[in-house]
């Protein structure tokens, strides 16, 4: 539940005790916090989690600012106002719609059937071919949407592999990179954030410290008919736990130092734009292999959504293939 106070906004948050592993609901083990919300501040961390959703439905996250002081950011995946860049009018867009016409199976379970995908000759009515040669290096963007030897089927199908071998959703991965996007709506909202100025220094995230950046770019058209546009660069990175870069050196020992620097930068960074969350929700893709994807591990791995030793589980002595191999249609 959310109240102004004074002009200043505050979120009720409610605080429950587990009993034996039950959550119990009753009022006498119930305990109502409240918590002015960003760009209010507060000097010591909330005894929250990050992140969290309220009784409302209202999703949060806890953020520090450049000046080390902490505050809460309501970050809700929705449906909002259509943005229009050439007008510079922001919005949230349609976070929550996938593409239900070309893929019922991914839009009612959040993963595609393989069969869907391979006998999809169009995407929101463009053909796949035209979809793939527009999506190219030095096409509609200089670094492009996938890389010069992937096309679009094969890099949703790829994605789609390795997200079920995860055992999650794409929805699962859209949400995290939608809060970081809701998250610099509220700034640029609260005229906090400018084209290249931030006051947040990071945010909390399944017990993960993730510091962000973001910059404008220039305005992208999308490669599908969706109306989804872009105009920012998104950073998000997370120092790896010196456990978590030990087992990657015992597990992959017979890499380079190169090729060591590059795995773990890839899981522990990610450089896209605000376009790849709604592309992730809407058709399951996340790019290919170019300078703004998104990579499933790496989102997993920044986000909390699963462990370095979960992944490695899941890809034994495969992160390093995985994560830089190319998706065509060998």
């Amino acid at each position: 539940m959310k109240m102004r106070v004074n002009g200043h906004v505050y979120v009720t948050i409610m605080i429950y005790i587990v009993i034996a592993g039950c959550l119990c609901t009753n009022a006498g083990n119930e305990k109502e916090m409240r918590y002015p919300q960003y760009p209010e501040t507060l000097k010591a961390a909330p005894d929250i989690p990050s992140p969290y959703t309220t009784r409302s439905g209202s999703e949060m996250i806890v953020a520090v600012t450049n000046d080390g002081e902490y505050t809460i950011v309501e970050v809700t995946q929705e449906n909002g106002d259509i943005p229009d860049y050439d007008r510079l009018k922001m919005g949230k867009g349609l976070q929550v719609n996938p593409d239900s016409s070309d893929f019922p199976t991914f839009a009612e379970t959040g993963l595609h059937a393989d069969e869907e995908l391979v006998s999809t000759e169009s995407i929101t009515g463009i053909p796949v071919d035209d979809i793939t040669a527009s999506g190219r290096p030095d096409e509609y963007s200089r670094a492009g949407f996938m890389a010069a030897d992937e096309n679009i089927i094969a890099v949703l199908r790829g994605d789609n592999d390795l997200v079920r071998r995860i055992g999650l959703t794409h929805p699962d991965f859209a949400k995290p990179l939608f809060h970081v996007w809701n998250l610099v709506l509220k700034g640029i909202e609260q005229e906090k954030w400018t084209s290249d100025a931030m006051d947040i220094d990071y945010i909390l995230y399944n017990g993960r410290k993730i510091r962000l950046k973001f910059g404008g770019r220039g305005w992208q058209r999308s490669i599908f008919n969706d109306g989804i546009m872009g105009a920012y660069h998104l950073e998000m990175r997370r120092e790896l736990g010196e456990a978590e870069i030990t087992l990657l050196k015992e597990k992959y020992a017979g890499l380079s130092e190169t090729q060591m620097n590059e795995l773990i930068e890839t899981l522990s960074f990610i450089h896209t734009g605000e376009m790849v969350p709604y592309y992730i929700n809407w058709y399951g893709f996340y790019e290919g292999h170019t300078s703004f994807r998104a990579d499933p591990l790496a989102i997993a791995s920044v986000f909390g959504l699963k462990s370095i030793e979960d992944l490695e589980g899941h890809f034994p002595g495969r992160l390093y293939d995985v994560l830089t191999r190319h998706f065509t249609m060998e």
